[in-house]
């Protein structure tokens, strides 16, 4: 059981990049010493560290977050494998080759997304069908309103190091959500894990008319 809402802890901690004890408490619907228990134990192991942060009036407050180790804990699927391949196809049959592979895959995802968001009139439906076939597929995705723009938020890239090899990659997935979102709206990348961010997040603005 501990271990159980420990995996938990972490996840969220994924999901969240950072939280204090008491949201955790609150998340987990544990009581907040519980919390603190199972947040000790994780930092004893060297998977969480602890920043306290003073927020104004009033005690700071502490935040925890996932270290290098806890970040291990949300491999990348068959990285190694993968990057070996993607190597070899650059190697044998050139770049082109590999730009053939990223647009059979990009064309293919599209497909799948499109079929899956048939019917899906509003933004809102749109992401979120999108962010639950992104988190089948093990990105961890969530959207949310941010003023009068969504976000498009991605908490693990499966395929990071395939990412990290070629970077056609993620031109492909910005493609597909640009199609997929539709010509009403502009979307681009606002925060990228290949470039050290602890998330991918995409920043959604409807395009404005002009007469």
């Amino acid at each position: 059981m501990m271990k159980q809402m420990s995996e938990r802890i972490l996840m969220l901690l994924k999901m969240r990049r950072e939280a204090t004890s008491l949201l955790i408490a609150q998340e987990l619907a544990i009581t907040k010493e519980g919390a603190r228990k199972h947040l000790l134990s994780l930092e004893n192991q060297q998977l969480v560290t602890a920043v306290v942060k003073s927020e104004g009036v009033g005690r700071p407050s502490t935040y925890y977050s996932l270290t290098e180790k806890g970040l291990a804990k949300f491999p990348d699927a068959h990285a190694d494998i993968t990057v070996q391949l993607l190597k070899s196809i650059r190697n044998l049959l050139g770049e082109n080759a590999l730009d053939l592979l990223i647009g059979d895959r990009e064309t293919n995802v599209y497909k799948r997304y499109a079929q899956a968001m048939e019917g899906a009139k509003s933004l809102e439906d749109k992401l979120t069908i999108l962010t639950q076939k992104r988190s089948e597929e093990g990105y961890m995705a969530e959207w949310k309103q941010n003023g009068d723009a969504y976000l498009l938020i991605e908490n693990h890239c499966p395929i990071c190091a395939a990412a990290q090899e070629c970077q056609g990659f993620c031109r492909s997935e910005l493609n597909n959500f640009r199609q997929l979102i539709g010509n009403a709206y502009a979307i681009e990348r606002i925060e990228h894990i290949i470039n050290n961010s602890n998330r991918c997040a995409y920043e959604i603005k409807r395009i404005e008319a002009h007469s």
